[in-house]
């Protein structure tokens, strides 16, 4: 049995949910490359003060492809057991579809469907032909599970971020990579506000136990943070 150490690459971690999936797999013993978007020092700078050695921190915005291309020059001879990618933004969860302003509907759908997928896109080369690579969605993102409405932007851009990774799987059939969407639940965080359900410290260690139980097994899953499968 192999005692190499294991490694992930978290894009989207200087705050919330992708800080908290940088500190629980540090604290299992994973070696972390994680990214911030900007120069400035965040609490993943403060996380690496106590992890020396363990977590290394790269600038990376999403959305911009030329600095994807750089995060992927910089990373080239590195091969991690783990690409998880987490990005969201949202807007006013009362507007509606037909209200909302292209340029808002254009950040929305950018970040959070076009830019994951770019950034599986040139990075998959960089993961162990048995690795996983998995990103952050929602329940919200279940067409099927939509019967309360709202939040009509944010769910179409993580339907169509599903969308895209299902495309994507359909792309990969025959590898040995686990491929997983995660539905983290409802997270008290900035973007899930003060009245959510789960703590993160609720939320992240299952969905750590989520990914770990996936792989091994190849394929596509839209899973929650319990592993419980989350319809299309």
């Amino acid at each position: 049995m192999s005692d190499k150490r294991l490694s992930a690459l978290i894009v989207g971690a200087s705050r919330g949910l992708g800080l908290a999936l940088a500190e629980e797999y540090l604290r299992r013993g994973w070696h972390v490359v994680a990214t911030v978007r900007g120069q400035t020092k965040t609490a993943l700078h403060d996380l690496q003060a106590r992890h020396a050695g363990s977590l290394e921190i790269e600038t990376v915005d999403i959305v911009a492809q030329d600095q994807v291309d750089a995060l992927r020059g910089r990373l080239a001879e590195r091969t991690f057991d783990l690409l998880f990618v987490n990005a969201g933004v949202t807007n006013d969860p009362d507007e509606r579809i037909g209200n909302v302003s292209t340029d808002e509907f254009i950040r929305v759908m950018v970040t959070n469907a076009l830019s994951p997928m770019r950034v599986i896109e040139t990075l998959d080369g960089l993961v162990s032909p048995s690795g996983t690579i998995g990103v952050m969605s929602s329940g919200l993102g279940s067409v099927a599970d939509n019967e309360q409405g709202g939040w009509e932007v944010y769910r179409g851009s993580k339907a169509a971020l599903n969308t895209f990774m299902r495309s994507y799987a359909a792309r990969q059939r025959g590898s040995r990579r686990s491929l997983v969407i995660i539905a983290p639940g409802w997270v008290r965080t900035d973007m899930g506000g003060p009245h959510a359900t789960l703590g993160i410290e609720e939320s992240i260690p299952r969905v750590v136990d989520t990914i770990s139980a996936q792989s091994g097994t190849p394929g596509l899953k839209y899973l929650d943070y319990m592993g419980r499968t989350v319809r299309w």
